[in-house]
């Protein structure tokens, strides 16, 4: 993997791929139902798709930048590209393999079969010349391009392509229509189903198009853009103001991919270079069909059960009282744990609050909104009975801006007070506070969470969530609001960490405790979930806790640029990462502290970002029964021998090896809470 990384540094980017490795792994794992497997590699795609629109065009802009300035973010970008791409294309040459040797033997195996159009029979040539006559002619899109008149060709980002050589010097673009689905059912024969791809079913017909010539062969492309430029999710301040000066004008439109189908004829290739304005470093040869993400909509035309039995979500003890969950929350703190128990509670709080007299105020940040929303129509309800609403919306939510727009603008026509995020410094916490009068006071009902306030997520996602009146935190929780309406500057929070202000330095201090116990011969540990671990100066506290004899447990699910089991720095550092049914998404922390255990949990992964350029909220969990849940939970995790991957010095995603039972940490995680509350 070349030297990007040192022995003390992982590069966080070909750390990232490693992630998406063990994605490929899922695909690979024959343990999976089909159709999961299937799904995994929808999931690699889609996840390639965003590194390439993301982090390959921030290496691309970042090479325009003066060097001195360059270096602040990222150093030998050109060796970083050129590795990557390395990387990828081992990767991809995996995926086929696992496609074409695997899935396609093992759909037919079941009397699916996906074929192209070389492989249709005479019945299926009808069915697709009759499906194109009625049904595609009218929306196709097909141009004809001259490369000698030396000028270039706009075709859309993340749309699908075939092009063919028509003349010596002219190419046809002719876009895969996005609104009938990119799959084609062929009418059932002898208990076989056929499936084919919209591509095959244009190649085949487009034969008979008079605005192309006959005979002629198509294969697939794909032009990935720099939608936008996202350095500032890594870095603010002077630093940031610099970059802006050295890029007044953004390159929106430059190619940060290529797919091209590997069968391409080298002429038309060189063709493609000259119409797009690319080159080969922009390139990636892959298989015949781009855009793996449709799979998620890959049809089963037959009534078999393919895929993994359904876990529906749990009711939360809460919902089986008849009690009002601002009862249940005042008589005892309440921790949620998705998708294993409903994200209902969540959204009973807030229709109850809505329509309750006793309520005065709701305070909450929005990073991701679903389309349709119960929670965010509670939200709109609450405004329009006169309540004091104040909804903080995180503007620049990676591809989820448009959604967010969206409902500040309804909550904002309602009646609401809508905050939207500032220039430097994105709001990432997920966090609610609501005031009630109760006996002619007002209580303070506070949320923590770990994920979104979004219904669709928190059915995909493994994340916590925090109800609480305990005073200690409600009071600083609203402190945060407190920041982010522009009332106070800096929250003056003991309790709960708030980065960029306090949670660095907390995590510090409490790894230093680790360190001193350690140090005086006493039991000394620390144990991290979280999603990505890339911050340098958190990495190089818990090599020093390593070398003093603390013991450091990790779960990191996707980028880990620590470098662990390495003598005289990582040793005493084991770090696992799980893949399975759910995106694990949940941050907690737990530190030994001379045996009175501190946990935390909270939205910060330990990125520099987090820790030092975004509002995020960390919250002590102080109820002993829910700190024995947690590490329960967590112990499940750590004895997983069935979807755990060894993060070793080179991330080769090993499986943890098997000794003894087989532990399959989230349906373990799904079976505890089914016995501990039985409906």
């Amino acid at each position: 993997m070349g030297k990007l990384y040192s022995s003390k540094y992982y590069h966080r980017d070909l750390s990232w791929l490693r992630f998406n490795h063990r994605v490929l792994q899922e695909a690979a794992d024959t343990r999976n139902p089909l159709y999961e497997r299937i799904k995994f590699l929808a999931i690699f795609s889609s996840n390639l798709d965003e590194f390439f629109k993301v982090r390959v065009s921030d290496i691309r802009q970042a090479k325009k930048i003066e060097k001195p300035l360059r270096k602040k973010l990222i150093s030998k970008p050109n060796k970083v590209l050129r590795e990557i791409k390395k990387q990828v294309d081992i990767q991809q040459e995996e995926f086929g393999e696992i496609f074409t040797s695997e899935i396609i033997l093992e759909l037919a195996k079941e009397n699916i079969f996906l074929i192209n159009h070389t492989k249709f029979n005479s019945t299926q040539k009808l069915a697709a010349q009759n499906y194109y006559e009625d049904v595609l002619k009218e929306i196709l899109e097909i141009q004809v391009y001259n490369v000698s008149e030396n000028n270039t060709i706009s075709i859309e980002n993340e749309s699908l392509y075939l092009i063919s050589q028509t003349a010596k010097n002219k190419i046809a673009f002719v876009k895969i229509p996005e609104s009938v689905g990119r799959f084609f059912v062929f009418p059932k024969q002898s208990e076989k189903h056929h499936i084919t791809f919209i591509d095959d079913i244009l190649k085949y017909t487009l034969k008979q198009t008079p605005q192309l010539e006959r005979d002629l062969s198509f294969y697939a492309i794909k032009l990935s853009k720099d939608a936008e430029l996202y350095i500032e999710d890594e870095i603010s301040g002077n630093l940031m103001q610099k970059i802006k000066e050295a890029l007044p004008k953004r390159n929106t439109g430059q190619a940060t991919r290529v797919l091209m189908d590997k069968t391409t004829p080298k002429s038309l290739i060189e063709l493609v270079y000259k119409a797009l304005d690319i080159n080969e470093t922009d390139t990636i040869l892959g298989g015949i069909y781009h855009n793996f993400k449709d799979f998620f909509r890959f049809p089963n035309p037959t009534l078999k059960k393919l895929e993994q039995e359904p876990l529906p979500p749990l009711s939360h003890p809460l919902l089986l009282s008849n009690k009002s969950v601002f009862e249940t929350v005042r008589e005892k703190d309440q921790l949620l744990h998705f998708p294993y128990q409903s994200f209902e509670p969540v959204i009973k709080l807030l229709e109850e609050a809505a329509v309750d007299s006793l309520v005065s105020t709701i305070k909450i940040t929005i990073y991701r909104a679903a389309k349709k929303s119960r929670l965010n129509d509670a939200i709109v309800t609450a405004a329009k009975n006169g309540k004091k609403v104040i909804v903080f919306i995180e503007a620049k939510a990676r591809f989820d801006e448009e959604n967010n727009l969206y409902w500040g603008a309804k909550f904002k026509e309602n009646g609401a007070t809508v905050i939207y995020s500032y220039p430097d410094i994105k709001v990432h916490s997920k966090i609610m506070y609501i005031e009630r009068k109760i006996d002619n006071s007002k209580v303070g009902f506070a949320y923590i969470g770990t994920g979104n306030f979004n219904e669709k997520t928190a059915k995909l996602y493994t994340d916590f969530g925090l109800l609480t009146t305990k005073k200690k935190i409600t009071k600083e929780i609203n402190n945060v609001f407190l920041v982010l309406q522009g009332k106070t500057i800096v929250p003056k929070n003991k309790r709960v960490l708030v980065s960029p202000f306090t949670s660095r330095f907390r995590f510090s201090e409490m790894i230093q405790t680790e360190i001193l116990q350690a140090n005086e011969g006493k039991k000394a540990k620390i144990t991290l979930k979280m999603n990505s671990l890339q911050d340098k100066e958190m990495i190089r506290l818990l090599y020093k806790a390593s070398n003093a004899g603390v013991e450091i447990r990790l779960l990191i699910r996707g980028i880990c640029c620590l470098v662990p089991g390495i003598k005289n720095q990582s040793e005493n550092i084991y770090i696992t990462s799980i893949l399975d049914r759910y995106l694990e998404h949940g941050r907690i922390y737990i530190f030994e502290n001379g045996g009175e255990e501190k946990i935390y949990i909270g939205s910060a992964d330990w990125m520099t970002r987090n820790l030092s350029h975004r509002i995020e909220v960390i919250a002590p969990v102080l109820d002993e029964d829910h700190k024995k849940t947690i590490k329960d939970l967590i112990e499940l995790q750590i004895n997983d021998t069935v979807k755990a991957r060894i993060i070793d010095a080179e991330q080769s995603n090993k499986y943890v090896a098997k000794n003894g039972e087989n532990i399959q940490s989230q349906i373990e995680t799904y079976n505890y809470f089914k016995t501990k509350n039985p409906e």
